[in-house]
């Protein structure tokens, strides 16, 4: 036959403590009133606006993103698998050949990834690259040694190592199409 243990008593409460007298609340001073609360308009929201307050009432979720991959089209993606991996020290995740001829990789470092494709020049062979888009990635490594990897790879720095006015210290260099790279660790 099975024995039951005793039950447990609970310990014993302290007291409760007597609470101070509560001070009397007097009405403020007539110079420290506030200011009378503002009217609200009585105009209407426009179109838009209210466009706006409906889609947020049906649909309250914003856009949450776990990660993002920017894919990048280049013009010699030999010369940019090149600089990835030797000057800024990327790992060669997947391949994409057709007919034998690589026309794509993803690339990764750390938890991210890059995405680079061959131009098939469909909008002509003068298109411009990498004007009016950087591309920043933070870093827990020593910025200062990144920039000395990166010079003694071949890599020329654009600026730094700085240390922004924000904070921290970062490094900005340009890849084989002209998209601009920072690398930020902060501080």
């Amino acid at each position: 036959m099975a024995t039951r243990k005793p039950a447990r008593r609970a310990p014993a409460r302290p007291k409760a403590r007597p609470r101070p007298a509560a001070k009397k609340r007097t009405a403020p001073k007539k110079s420290a009133r506030r200011a009378p609360a503002r009217t609200r308009s009585t105009a209407r929201p426009s179109a838009a606006a209210q466009a706006g307050q409906e889609r947020r009432r049906k649909d309250p979720q914003t856009l949450r993103l776990r990660s993002i991959e920017p894919s990048l089209t280049v013009d010699d993606l030999k010369a940019s698998l090149r600089f990835y991996t030797e000057v800024l020290g990327f790992i060669v995740g997947d391949r994409w050949e057709d007919g034998g001829v690589l026309r794509g990789v993803t690339l990764k470092a750390g938890a991210c990834e890059i995405g680079l494709s061959q131009d098939d020049w469909s909008k002509g062979r003068d298109r411009q690259k990498g004007v009016g888009f950087r591309i920043w990635c933070t870093t827990a490594q020593p910025v200062d040694q990144l920039a000395e990897r990166i010079t003694a790879a071949g890599g020329r720095l654009t600026e730094g190592p700085t240390s922004p006015s924000w904070g921290g210290r970062s490094l900005s260099l340009d890849d084989p199409d002209g998209y601009h790279i920072s690398i930020y660790r902060e501080g």
